[in-house]
């Protein structure tokens, strides 16, 4: 429902002068007059009436007073004056709560426009999110308290822009380059097989298979994870008898572009930010922890006249994460979130601590990878 009143609840000034006019000829505005000689005869007869006790009802008023009659006619006169602009207010206020001070429904009185998901992001963002309102993370509201909860649910949020022909690529080309960059997204961070830990197959399908070092890389890590070959650096994945989502939404919030790129080839970006609410694998558990995953990925199409190509597949030129919520001396190929509840373990983090929810900040291939702390989940 609109905030604004319909055109119908409006009264223009005219009708309502004209309404004041006509409520207001009763002749009660009009200068008094002396009575004339037979009025006052009249009054003289029934004053001596009244002494024998044979005066009328209406006369026993009190001079000057209105009878019981008079009375309910003017205060509906008066109530119609009233109930009009009353009418107003109330609708008014109806439709728009907040037009009244203070906090009349008490401070539980939800904020509709807090909870609406987000636009969608065009260009890198100024600053960091604000702080969302203290709130504990529950298996009903596994996002409260988190910019995240009003990011888009999983694969809503990757959005790839409208394609347009770039250099010897057709729009069509482009489409389909924008379309395979969003797959392998999905796959590899939102999919329930990849995120148990099963392998990302759609993902895998649509990289160039001529890059074979990088495929045999991925390959290594899945099979056989460890500190040289981690998974993780392209795709989510949770141990699930350590943990198992709270719910069955992903928040997901970040942008992707494409230009024309190095020789003629054509050069997707895409920069996303993935928000998993977990819970620990068990019966009877309601503890939430949230981590949070920022992935960028820069995909290319060379020049199919200058190199030799697999149609309908993309290279992927690079691929850089950060990872919040997640031990960091572990190198089994899962990610595992901490829990409020945890006792502390581990060696104390070493790095600088992060906003895992400030997309204004450009990760930098060639930083400190040292294991630091995140400011909020």
């Amino acid at each position: 429902m609109s905030g604004q009143a319909s055109e119908g609840s409006h009264i223009s000034d005219e009708e309502w002068e004209r309404f004041l006019a006509e409520a207001g000829q009763d002749g009660s505005g009009s200068a008094p007059k002396e009575p004339s000689a037979r009025a006052r005869m009249v009054t003289a007869r029934l004053r001596e009436q009244e002494a024998r006790g044979e005066a009328p009802a209406v006369w026993r008023a009190e001079p000057g007073r209105p009878n019981a009659q008079a009375r309910r006619t003017r205060r509906r006169r008066v109530w119609a004056i009233l109930g009009v602009p009353l009418a107003i207010v109330i609708g008014l206020v109806a439709l728009k709560p907040s037009l009244l001070p203070g906090d009349p429904f008490g401070p539980g009185a939800p904020d509709d426009s807090a909870g609406s998901t987000l636009p969608a992001e065009t260009a890198r963002p100024t600053g960091p999110p604000s702080e969302a309102a203290p709130a504990t993370a529950t298996l009903d509201d596994p996002f409260a308290g988190s910019p995240a909860k009003r990011y888009a649910d999983g694969a809503a949020g990757i959005v790839p822009p409208k394609a347009t022909a770039v250099g010897a690529f057709s729009a069509d080309q482009v489409a389909q380059a924008l379309r395979q960059t969003r797959e392998l997204l999905v796959d590899a961070n939102l999919d329930p097989v990849t995120l148990r830990g099963g392998r990302p197959e759609q993902a895998l399908a649509v990289i160039e298979p001529q890059q074979t070092e990088l495929i045999d890389r991925l390959d290594t890590s899945l099979r056989r994870p460890d500190k040289d070959h981690d998974p993780l650096t392209m795709f989510s994945r949770f141990d699930p008898a350590e943990v198992r989502p709270a719910g069955d939404v992903v928040k997901t919030r970040g942008r992707m572009t494409f230009e024309a790129g190095k020789e003629g080839s054509l050069a997707v970006h895409a920069d996303y930010t993935f928000v998993y609410p977990l819970v620990k694998a068990g019966d009877g558990v309601s503890e939430v922890a949230r981590t949070v995953v920022r992935r960028v990925l820069d995909v290319q199409l060379p020049d199919p006249d200058r190199y030799r190509v697999t149609p309908d597949r993309i290279s992927v030129e690079r691929y850089d994460q950060e990872i919040g919520n997640s031990a960091c001396d572990l190198h089994d190929g899962f990610l595992h979130p901490s829990f409020d509840s945890d006792s502390p373990s581990g060696p104390a983090p070493s790095g600088s601590a992060v906003d895992p929810y400030d997309r204004s900040r450009t990760l930098d291939p060639d930083e400190d990878k040292a294991c630091g702390t995140v400011t909020r989940t």
